[in-house]
């Protein structure tokens, strides 16, 4: 358990923001038992310029992350205080190669939903007949499967096919995101997920009306959640928050 009281106020702003986000998937149940991460890198001014970032410990529920037990780790996932817990190094082997390689990921989030992993067993893929999908226009790569995510050699191919886009369709597996903030990672996995929940439910209705390419980027381009007058995801965080806050604010110790 880290003391908040001795820390550089950015970490400890870093941390409570990152175990609210971990509650926050608890409460919209996207949790797998003890698996799957969210990762935030710490700022400069903390880490002096190393690349640092905090990660869940291996396990803990969702439920039982607090801003205290989050655990800080470099990009070969060593521990960097005297925390008990040890990182899970599926966790570590795709989200710091992301953090190390895309300046821009300073936040990474990783889900099993069961939406999420159904689309992405599909040959085709997301499907671009759905309000939430018409958002992702050029945003969504796909990374075919190749077990379980702990060997390092697999982080260039992944990196190789995920380009500059900030989501991923893990083949057989799940879903990625990324993000230059925690908020705007989020917003975009939600959107994301919502996809994939109205493409599932969609299916058993027979076939879809397409969105056609022209619509899609008109509709990414007006999409308020993308857009910094709106907080870029800031302010649902916010709301989210003040939700999980009326349930349990354990969280921040």
């Amino acid at each position: 358990m880290t003391s908040l009281g001795i820390l550089h106020p950015e970490e400890q702003a870093a941390r409570v923001q990152l175990a609210a986000c971990y509650r926050i998937f608890d409460m919209l149940g996207w949790t797998e038992m003890i698996y799957n991460h969210i990762t935030l890198r710490l700022p400069d001014s903390v880490t002096g310029g190393q690349k640092h970032f905090l990660i869940n410990p291996f396990g803990l529920h969702y439920s039982e992350v607090t801003a205290g037990n989050l655990l800080k780790i470099d990009v070969q996932g060593n521990k960097l205080d005297d925390s008990p817990w040890s990182a899970n190094p599926a966790g570590f082997t795709v989200h710091s190669a992301i953090h190390e390689h895309i300046a821009q990921a300073h936040c990474v989030m990783h889900t099993h939903t069961t939406a999420g992993l159904a689309v992405a067993c599909t040959a085709t893929g997301l499907a671009q007949n759905n309000f939430y999908s018409a958002q992702l226009g050029g945003m969504v790569a796909y990374h075919d499967f190749e077990g379980i995510t702990v060997h390092a050699e697999e982080a260039p191919r992944l990196l190789k096919n995920m380009g500059n886009r900030p989501l991923m369709i893990l083949r057989n597996h799940g879903l990625l995101a990324w993000g230059q903030t925690l908020p705007l990672t989020l917003a975009r996995l939600w959107t994301l997920q919502r996809a994939c929940e109205i493409q599932v439910a969609q299916a058993a209705l027979g076939p879809a009306i397409p969105i056609s390419d022209d619509i899609v980027r008109k509709t990414t381009g007006d999409a308020l959640q993308w857009d910094t007058r709106f907080g870029a995801g800031q302010d649902v965080f916010d709301a989210l928050v003040r939700r999980v806050d009326r349930i349990d604010d354990s969280y921040k110790r």
